[in-house]
Order: C-alpha cells, then sequence, then structure tokens
C-alpha cells in the first residue's frame, strides 16, 4: 500500500514542504538519495528516464544529470551540494542549465533540504523547497513539479517494494 505524500504550497514564503513515508530503514533510503546509479531508477517521472552526467555528492560536490523524454527531448538540472550530514540531512542549489552545467537564466534556482528520519514505520523523508520569488515557484508548478515529483517518489516506493529490506 502506498503511503500518502504531503505536499504543501506555501505562497507567501514561496516555499513548498513535501512529506513522505517509506518502509525501509534510513540508510536503505539515504542511498536512493544520494548515488546515483540509485536516483537514476526513481527521479524522473516516467515514461521519463533520468540519466546522470556527472555526480561527487560531497560538500561543493554536484550531480549534473538529465531527463531523458520518450519523444528523445532532453533537459538537463544540476544540483550543488552544500551540508551534508550522513544519514540526517542534506541541502543543495538546483537550476535547470544546459549539458555542460550553465545555468539557465530562464530560470531562477532554488533552494532544496532533506531531511531523513528513522521512525517506528521506516523513514520519514521530508523536503524544504525554497524559491527566489512567489513567481519562481509557480514557474515550476506549471510546468508539472508536484505530479513529477510525486510520481518519482512513488516510483522510488514501488522500487522498495519489489526487494526485501
Amino acid at each position: 500500500m502506498k503511503s500518502e505524500i504531503i505536499f504543501n504550497r506555501d505562497p507567501e514564503s514561496a516555499s513548498i514542504y513535501v512529506m513522505k513515508m517509506y518502509n525501509a530503514e534510513v540508510s536503505v533510503i539515504w542511498d536512493y538519495f544520494t548515488k546515483s546509479e540509485l536516483l537514476d531508477q526513481w527521479w524522473a517521472p516516467k515514461p521519463w528516464q533520468c540519466e546522470t552526467k556527472t555526480h561527487e555528492f560531497k560538500k561543493g560536490g554536484t550531480w549534473l544529470y538529465s531527463m531523458l523524454g520518450p519523444e528523445g527531448e532532453r533537459h538537463y538540472a544540476k544540483v550543488k551540494y552544500g551540508e551534508i550530514t550522513e544519514h540526517r540531512s542534506f541541502d543543495g542549489t538546483d537550476s535547470f542549465c544546459d549539458e555542460n552545467g550553465n545555468a539557465n537564466p530562464d530560470f531562477p534556482e532554488t533552494k532544496w533540504l532533506f531531511g531523513f528520519t528513522g521512525v517506528e514505520e521506516g523513514t520519514k523523508v521530508t523536503v524544504n523547497i525554497h524559491f527566489a520569488s512567489e513567481q519562481a515557484m509557480n514557474q515550476l508548478l506549471e510546468m508539472g513539479f508536484e505530479q513529477g515529483f510525486k510520481a518519482g517518489l512513488n516510483q522510488l516506493e514501488s522500487i522498495l517494494s519489489s526487494y526485501d529490506i
């Protein structure tokens, strides 16, 4: 049974809060959010695919990846990692970019904070996303971000349920 995804928009603070529970240990969930070979399995909502170009999960490191669409379209994004507390949290700045990681000025950067908490049911994942403005938040939402991100989080749950963890 899929766990509910909480997805709250706060226009006043130009932020989004997301929470989802996973029936797996924190260390397993952590790996699925921090290792490119695992991120590539679920980050893009089907039928899209995520393909990592480069990944260095450390403070100041980056993850350069693309979303590959069913018609061959490709959109690049880059995450620059900030503070990392192993198995607890990490943050980063996300931006749309070209294949070399040069930011696309048509889309403002967003700040992401991921939290991982061990609970009786498994792991609670929280994601706080902060935008430069309400307009920037709405721009991403109009592109289908909510549906796409929820689809990815549910894909991860499906992957985990197919393993005996």
